[in-house]
């Protein structure tokens, strides 16, 4: 995206303001046009009073024109409050506005895109594109739209009143512009490098910090400060180069105001000398050359600014445009409430550039049945419920909720009828009755403590310190494994869900513990269409089907006794897994 068309579209995102953004325009419009008629104002009273003539009829011209210079400066200060009153508003709230879209466009984005994107990573670029529009928006109507009228519109006008002075007046401008141009092109490059750097120092930190007990107890925390270091080297190694070059411009901007000053007023007495110009309009284009090298220096400014933000908004602007690989159908159903039958046909699926994962799964699970899936670690198991909530899409084949493709219906309406207790307890920094009520959050406390006691966990929750107000910390970092496990499992419960996926949902207990939690699963489990994915066999004996997965295969399937007998795959995980334990 090239410069040009990277401001236009940070400007085309004010869409939902676009009338307040058009009055702002309008205001911003004015004021060029009376800022242009200041120095022209004072040109001709400086003429009034050159000229001579009668005492009365010089005041009358006079007071004319300063009459007129007194609206021009009434006007000119409602255009001001009107842009400074409503130009902040209209760049926070888009600015939070932005942020908000961008939240809720990474949220909605698969695990094919979080699984490449750091979250750090994600966290700065929002941060950092926000906050340049932000900027851009208020320099555009405070300052950018003002100068960009007068430079191609007012500016051609001096012609008008002197072409040769107008015509100084353009070539210096023109100067000015290619001088920033090379200067822009120059650091381009740069620029780029530099922001990402940045990128990798929010990567980097970001690393950091969230393994922190890594860090500290395999004695990282030299190495990683040295990392963070080095990369802070590579930083400034590249910034600098680029601020030599806008150092540069600035000095030529300085310098500017100077020599078109000097050039005015050197052709104007020539020209004056031999009658082509005015004392009032060597005035007035002295007055015209201040303000322009005063507004081209605050547009040099601005795009200094802009380019240095562009990386950054180049990195907001891709996330934003990134489409996601399990797109909502147009005019999607809603999944009412199933019975909950869930057939797998001939189901394929490989993750993009990877080896084939499931190949012709194939499978109905019945209504409120319980089918468990077995088989060594990557063999397809976790992949195939990935399949099921939709996280990802299958290649080949379909899968069906009482008949029904997933495909079909709103993603929002099908994870809202699966409840998933994961291997790993994911709990956000909150408290333990807002982690509950995560998939839904209208329960009641009744119910909140119903789901708890059914999964073992309302007394361990009495006993912290705000019951049940009580913070668990980042990811649940204040709470034993056990405790985050069942905290997961009344999670489920209390979401209700008429298909129930458990991932190793008691891998974290004791075998007490585990012992009252199994029989709260299968509370939990009755009258629901359960999947089960275990590698400890032992969790799997009730189950009413069995799938072994072997390389992205269903190779056996069967109840528990009925698989032992066969001898095969699963018969001999349970002989390698059971026997030396009984």
């Amino acid at each position: 995206m090239g410069f040009v068309a990277l401001y236009v579209r940070v400007i085309e995102m004010l869409g939902a303001d676009r009338a307040l953004a058009v009055r702002l325009a309008l205001a911003g419009t004015l004021l060029a046009g009376l800022s242009f008629l200041e120095p022209v104002l004072f040109g001709r009273v400086i003429d009034s009073l050159s000229t001579g003539g009668p005492p009365e009829a010089v005041w009358a011209r006079t007071i004319t024109l300063l009459a007129i210079w007194g609206g021009v400066g009434v006007a000119g200060i409602g255009a001001n409050v009107l842009v400074a009153l409503h130009a902040d508003r209209l760049a926070h709230r888009n600015r939070l506005a932005m942020m908000s879209r961008f939240f809720q466009h990474v949220l909605h984005l698969p695990l094919s895109f979080h699984g490449d994107a750091h979250s750090g990573r994600l966290l700065k670029v929002m941060l950092t594109g926000a906050d340049n529009m932000f900027w851009t928006w208020l320099g555009f109507f405070r300052e950018h739209l003002t100068t960009f009228v007068m430079v191609a519109t007012l500016l051609p006008l001096t012609l008008v009143m002197n072409w040769r002075l107008g015509l100084l007046l353009i070539v210096l401008s023109a100067v000015f512009a290619a001088a920033a141009a090379v200067a822009i092109k120059r650091t381009q490059t740069g620029q780029a490098e530099v922001e990402g750097h940045h990128a990798a120092l929010a990567t980097s930190a970001g690393d950091a910090l969230s393994n922190v007990v890594v860090v500290q107890s395999f004695v990282r925390l030299k190495h990683e400060a040295a990392l963070f270091g080095d990369t802070v080297s590579r930083l400034l190694a590249a910034q600098y180069p680029v601020l030599t070059w806008w150092a540069a411009l600035s000095v030529l901007t300085r310098a500017s105001s100077t020599v078109c000053v000097i050039a005015i007023f050197s052709l104007g007495t020539w020209l004056n000398l031999r009658g082509q110009a005015s004392v009032g309009e060597i005035v007035t284009f002295m007055g015209f050359a201040t303000m322009l090298v005063g507004r081209l220096e605050q547009a040099m400014g601005f795009v200094n600014t802009l380019f240095m933000h562009r990386p950054g908004l180049l990195r907001f602007f891709e996330v934003m445009d990134t489409p996601s690989t399990v797109p909502e159908k147009p005019g999607a159903i809603e999944l009412a409430r199933p019975a909950g039958e869930v057939r797998f046909e001939e189901v394929g699926f490989f993750y993009p550039g990877g080896p084939r994962i499931l190949d012709g799964v194939g499978f109905t699970a019945a209504p409120g049945r319980t089918v468990a899936l077995v088989g060594a670690t990557g063999a397809g198991k976790s992949t195939a419920m990935a399949l099921l909530q939709r996280l990802w899409d299958p290649q080949a084949g379909r899968i069906t909720i009482d008949g029904t493709d997933i495909r079909d219906v709103t993603l929002e309406s099908l994870r809202r009828n699966i409840g998933v207790v994961f291997q790993e307890s994911m709990l956000f920094n909150r408290s333990i009755a807002d982690n509950l009520r995560i998939g839904r959050p209208e329960a009641t406390d009744a119910e909140l403590e119903a789901a708890c006691r059914l999964a073992e966990a309302h007394e361990f929750i009495e006993r912290q310190p705000q019951g049940y107000a009580t913070m668990v910390g980042e990811r649940g970092s204040t709470l034993s494994g056990g405790q985050r496990q069942r905290l997961a499992i009344a999670r489920a419960a209390l979401k209700d869900p008429p298909i129930l996926i458990l991932d190793e949902a008691t891998s974290a207990l004791d075998a007490a513990t585990e012992a009252r939690v199994s029989r709260a699963l299968s509370a939990l489990m009755a009258g629901r269409t359960t999947f089960i994915i275990a590698h400890r066999l032992s969790t799997v004996r009730e189950a009413d089907v069995i799938l072994v997965f072997d390389r992205g295969r269903v190779v056996e399937r069967g109840d528990f006794a009925t698989l032992v007998k066969a001898g095969g795959i699963f018969a001999e995980l349970v002989r390698t897994q059971l026997a030396p334990a009984a």
